[in-house]
């Protein structure tokens, strides 16, 4: 039973400690602005403490052994950055493009590469704290950190991340690359990155979110992105989560679209012991069009959880929605999908199909499609489907000379590419559909 106020976790004070003694030493450091989100933000978890099995919103997926972490904030940058060489593997082959490095969270400008023309600004977050402007506008004023325990933590212990602004009416045709490099070996490791994407009026770009490791630790990443996309304004946002397999990854991002925007994501997860994305979208003027894409593949133990919202709040807006994912071994997944339509939302087209592939006896998935409509003009659909693989696919592959295990390979890799796909950018398409290729291969 899912109790109205459930208790809290104790091991929440650990984190208050940690404020404590993080807020005495950032004394005077940040604008007061900055403060102000910082205390809003330990306030807010104070109140909530870190979920349980009994928040409604957490049932399926148990984070006490997150809570159970001794809860190290990555505070400052490491003395001992890995080298170029050492990250080169995950570039994309030098992906063409402005790319930004972050190691334990922390801007590496040496590992980075900036080639910014045309107005574009893209900068560490940390260095731009002072300048208030759009900055002060955006930061924190989306993702709910009052709802939500692990984004009031970000919101309070936050140290660097991506700054962008894509200037009105330009057109970056190259992808933006944010490259987050987790390194520590210690166990209970915290990084806390921290994204702002703000796209103005009618401009159009494609920013690649990457999470990635070097270290096999039990550490934590909690990460929270916030998008804003203007009138006219087109934004691809691929976020990958390639995280240690005994690591945490927490994601919370949040978008708000005007007036005749279009915002297309692009969800993969494949790292991680526990794994949880909260992918939202806001509409707040008519014509919107949003696209959520994502792929979830779990072997092991692995607990991946997805959940999203799309909130039509305006008038003549779409939204579509495809999630799949691919289960094995003991794993666990989660898909959680809800469109809300509103009272004065009329003529909304909002579809939402989940598609699960289970390669085991023993995986499991809990999904859970809904549709909240308070509008009578409407036309919305939601969908889900969970299965194993085809017998007949597979007689059909075994009939022309296809092996059993080379069958199986090639139909979830097709399950997988029908959403890999959807990625415009061909490097990454490619790089993660022969990863995805080799996971399989690896099974057989």
């Amino acid at each position: 039973m899912i109790t109205a106020n459930p208790p809290k976790v104790k091991e929440a004070n650990l984190p208050l400690a940690c404020f404590d003694a993080f807020e005495t030493n950032e004394a005077g450091r940040d604008p007061a602005w900055v403060q102000s989100l910082r205390k809003a933000g330990i306030a807010h978890f104070a109140e909530l403490g870190f979920p349980t099995t009994e928040h409604e919103e957490w049932r399926f997926t148990n984070v006490a052994p997150i809570a159970k972490l001794p809860f190290k904030p990555q505070l400052n940058p490491s003395s001992t950055a890995p080298s170029a060489r050492e990250i080169d593997p995950f570039t994309f082959d030098h992906l063409k493009g402005n790319c930004l490095v972050f190691i334990d969270g922390h801007f590496s400008k040496s590992l980075s590469t900036l080639a910014v023309k045309d107005g574009l600004v893209i900068r560490s977050l940390a260095g731009e704290l002072a300048s208030g402007g759009i900055l002060e506008q955006h930061l924190a004023r989306h993702a709910k950190y009052d709802e939500n325990a692990f984004a009031a933590l970000n919101t309070a212990f936050f140290r660097d991340g991506a700054f962008i602004v894509i200037p009105k009416g330009v057109t970056i045709a190259e992808p933006i690359h944010l490259l987050f490099v987790q390194t520590s070996k210690e166990n209970g490791a915290v990084c806390h990155p921290r994204n702002l994407i703000v796209a103005e009026r009618d401009s159009h770009a494609i920013v690649i979110e990457d999470y990635v490791h070097l270290s096999d630790a039990a550490y934590l990443t909690n990460a929270v992105t916030e998008i804003y996309v203007s009138e006219g304004a087109v934004l691809e946002h691929c976020r990958i989560q390639a995280e240690s397999q005994q690591a945490y990854h927490i994601a919370t991002v949040q978008a708000v679209q005007e007036r005749n925007s279009r915002w297309i994501s692009h969800s993969i997860s494949h790292g991680a012991a526990i794994a949880r994305a909260n992918v939202q979208t806001l509409f707040t003027g008519e014509g919107g069009d949003a696209i959520l894409n994502g792929l979830y593949i779990a072997s092991g133990k692995q607990v991946v959880d997805h959940h999203t919202v799309v909130d039509h709040a305006k008038a003549h807006c779409t939204s579509h929605e495809f999630y799949h994912g691919i289960l094995d071994g003991q794993s666990k997944g989660i898909f959680n999908g809800k469109i809300f339509v509103r009272k004065h939302a009329q003529k909304t087209d909002a579809k939402q199909t989940s598609r699960n592939l289970l390669l085991s006896d023993t995986a499991t998935i809990d999904t859970k499609p809904q549709l909240e409509i308070f509008a009578d003009d409407v036309k919305c659909t939601h969908g889900a489907t969970v299965g194993q693989l085809n017998d007949d696919a597979i007689f059909y592959l075994r009939a022309r000379g296809i092996g059993l295990e080379l069958a199986r390979q090639m139909l979830v890799h097709a399950f997988a590419s029908e959403i890999l796909d959807r990625i415009t950018v061909e490097r990454v398409r490619k790089e993660l559909d022969d990863h995805i290729y080799d996971r399989l291969e690896r099974r057989s």
